[in-house]
């Protein structure tokens, strides 16, 4: 047989393909995340933001990181590796040189013991929609559908 093979990651890897690198990638879009920054073994800054776009092929597009929002253009690194943490998590680690950044999902939630309840600003945080619609720590927002009835969002992710 002389087809070479599709790569097989499991839990870890190195990955340099561009579109393999997306596929991975692609579970942070619209998802909080913790990053840090790395130049050599120092970090020079750290945050959590919002993965509002991935891009691939847009040289002219660049990446950044602010609390407010983030653009991972695949372009900017050379490759990613990812390893997955003892708690079934993703770690994902973007290289470039002697550069890279770490992006993990925000954790929201401090471990707890089992049968105790989450808490923020010392008070539980609610357990049930009831709750949730009655603690003003929270807003909710309705999302209204185009007139026509279709869905009239822009396609942020380019592959």
């Amino acid at each position: 047989m002389t087809d070479a093979r599709a790569k097989l990651y499991i839990n870890t890897g190195v990955v340099t393909n561009r579109t393999d690198i997306y596929n991975i990638l692609r579970p942070l879009l619209k998802q909080t995340v913790s990053y840090a920054y790395y130049r050599g073994s120092s970090v020079t800054s750290q945050g959590t933001g919002w993965v509002e776009r991935i891009v691939v092929d847009h040289p002219e597009i660049a990446s950044y990181f602010t609390p407010l929002s983030i653009c991972l253009n695949l372009d900017s690194f050379d490759y990613l590796q990812f390893d997955t943490t003892s708690e079934q998590l993703l770690v994902y680690t973007l290289v470039i040189g002697n550069e890279r950044v770490v992006i993990e999902f925000a954790n929201s939630l401090p471990h707890l013991a089992d049968d105790a309840a989450p808490t923020t600003g010392g008070r539980p945080l609610p357990r049930t929609p009831e709750e949730l619609a009655r603690d003003l720590r929270y807003i909710q927002m309705e999302l209204l559908m185009a007139p026509d009835g279709g869905d009239s969002t822009d396609e942020d992710e380019d592959a």
